[in-house]
Parts: C-alpha cells; sequence; structure tokens
C-alpha cells in the first residue's frame, strides 16, 4: 500500500506543476476553512466570554476540525481502496494534488511582479494583499516587494515542503491533517483581542507540527541556494544563506517561519521583515538578514526561482522511496 501512497504524492506533484488550482473544482481547504468559520459561530456561545472559556472552544473547535478532515479523508481513501488499489491510487492522486500550493504560489506572487513591469503600483498592491494578511494600503514599492518575497519564502515550508512530508509519510489523510491545522492558525491564531485564547490551541498546535519540516525546508532552501548560485546569477548567495540563517532563523514571534525565510534573506542579500501593520495597529517585528544590497522587484523572480529548486530538492528522497518501494 505504501507504494500506492508515494506514487500518489508524485502524480499530485505532477498535476499541481501543470495545472495549479481550476476555478471549476472544488477545493477541500475551502470546505475546511467554511467549516472553521460555522463551529466558531456555534462554539463562542457555548462558553464563558473569558480566557478560560476561550480557550476551551478553542480545543473544541480543534478536536472537531481535525475529526472531520481526518475521518472523511480516512472514509474516502478506505472506500476508494477498497474498491480497487487503481480507484485508490486515482483518489489519492487528485487528494495530494489539491493539498500543493507551488502553482498557485509562484502563479498569485508573481502577479505582484507583473504589476511593477507595468509600472502599476496600485495592481502590485492588490496582488500582494491577495497573498498577505498585513496591511498593504500604506505600503511602498519596495515594501510590497519584501511582503512578496517573504510570503514566497515563508511558504516555500507551508505550502510545498511541509505538506510533501505529511502526504509521504501519512498519505493524503496525512496532508489533510496537516492542511486543517494550518488553516485553522490561517483563520483563528492571531493575537488579537478576538483570537487572542479562542485560536491559542490551532496556534500551538501549527507550531507543532511545522516544527521540524520548517528546519527540513530549510535544508533544501540553503541547499538550492548553492545551486542557485551556481546556475543562474551571482545574486544568490549560499554561503550568505547560511550565515543569516544561523543568525536570525529565530527573529520571528514564530519558532517556524524565520526558518525559511532567514535562509531566502540570507541567499538573496537582502533585508527582510521588520515592523508591519495588522488590522490597523503596527506590530514591531525583528529585521532579518542585512542589507547586501536594495531589494528590487525582480528579487520576487528569484525568490520564485530559489522556491522551485527547494521543491526539485525536496521531491529526490521521494522519487528515491518509490525506487525502494518496487
Amino acid at each position: 500500500m505504501f507504494k500506492y501512497h508515494i506514487i500518489a504524492v508524485l502524480i499530485g506533484c505532477f498535476l499541481d506543476v501543470c495545472f495549479g488550482d481550476p476555478l471549476f473544482l472544488w477545493h477541500p481547504v475551502c470546505g475546511i476553512g467554511n467549516l472553521i468559520s460555522w463551529l466558531e459561530k456555534k462554539l463562542r456561545p457555548r462558553f464563558p466570554e473569558n480566557e478560560a472559556g476561550e480557550r476551551q472552544a478553542g480545543v473544541w473547535l480543534v478536536l472537531l476540525v481535525l475529526f472531520a478532515a481526518g475521518g472523511s479523508s480516512f472514509a474516502i481513501l478506505a472506500v476508494s481502496y477498497g474498491i480497487s488499489p487503481i480507484a485508490g491510487l486515482a483518489v489519492e492522486s487528485i487528494m495530494c494534488y489539491q493539498m500543493m500550493a507551488w502553482h498557485s504560489l509562484r502563479k498569485e506572487s508573481m502577479k505582484v511582479y507583473r504589476g511593477f513591469l507595468k509600472q502599476d503600483t496600485e495592481e502590485a498592491r492588490h496582488a500582494v494583499s491577495m497573498i498577505v494578511g498585513r496591511d498593504t494600503k500604506t505600503l511602498t514599492d519596495i515594501g510590497i516587494t519584501k511582503a512578496a518575497v517573504e510570503t514566497v519564502a515563508e511558504n516555500t515550508s507551508d505550502g510545498v515542503i511541509a505538506p510533501l512530508i505529511f502526504m509521504t509519510l501519512f498519505g493524503g489523510t496525512g496532508v489533510f491533517l496537516y492542511k486543517a491545522v494550518n488553516t485553522m492558525d490561517s483563520m483563528v491564531g492571531y493575537k488579537n483581542d478576538r483570537y487572542l485564547w479562542f485560536g491559542r490551541c490551532a496556534a500551538k498546535l501549527d507550531d507543532l507540527v511545522n516544527f521540524i519540516p520548517a528546519r527540513i525546508s530549510a535544508f533544501f532552501m540553503l541547499a538550492a541556494g548553492y545551486l542557485c548560485q551556481l546556475f543562474f546569477s551571482s545574486k544568490f548567495n549560499g554561503n550568505n544563506g547560511l550565515r543569516i540563517w544561523k543568525r536570525d532563523r529565530f527573529n520571528h514571534k514564530s519558532p517556524n517561519s524565520a526558518q525559511t525565510e532567514s535562509a531566502c534573506a540570507g541567499i538573496l542579500q537582502i533585508e527582510l521583515a521588520g515592523n508591519a501593520w495588522y488590522f490597523g495597529t503596527l506590530y514591531e517585528k525583528p529585521v532579518i538578514g542585512d542589507p547586501v544590497r536594495a531589494v528590487e522587484y525582480k528579487d520576487i523572480v528569484r525568490a520564485n526561482v530559489l522556491m522551485t529548486v527547494t521543491y526539485i530538492l525536496a521531491l529526490i528522497p521521494v522519487g528515491i522511496l518509490l525506487f525502494i518501494t518496487f
């Protein structure tokens, strides 16, 4: 059975690279998001409006969402493989395909770059507002560029390498559970008045499940930095990437987010992060990297090249596993 999981992973990755997320195809993450919103409305009134009550409601949210995502995906795969291995493989391939985000991340971030190519800052601003959680109205051109690069760097782990790891080790059900945790964190894991306690369980669980994948992602990205320097441009610097990663990999409130962000900043020889506005509030954040050179629009392209090479390197062990299973 394990070899079918590995084949499904590779087929899913191939489909994502080729097609991304077609608008006509319903996406399970949308269903998970709708479930989270519905459960929040149902759970909040049932618990006291204090720290303890909101924490309890948040724990129930996590348990119910994980049960729904894990149970439904497991049942679908069990029925599919029960019909035949080919049916199971087909269904699991689609599940893996829908959980990968390389294509959509590249597509959406490059919209920011194309806005700048047209010298249309507002188009670039709108494009970046679709892929980041921060306020974008006051961002300069450089701020917009940095936001796009940071998103590509961080989501190389969250949207590409971590899902690849979970689906390789635990199949379709594993990656559905991972995406459920990731989606909960993105929706309720904020440290603001509304979600500080209600979203605490989801945020901590996201930190836990991403702890190892974030570091694996940084390892592959650092290796990719040396390859990009060798084959593409002197704008990439592998040694500087390693230096900045060692120094700045914890320059974030999350134990995981700065792992790939610091590697990317060092490899591209630019400064990222720093203070940012979220929901009308300025949050003080440390910078990541050194301004060896000024940030430029083409760094969005370079960040995508770095993400792609990182992805290719991470696929090599999956291919080796497939070879071993046969």
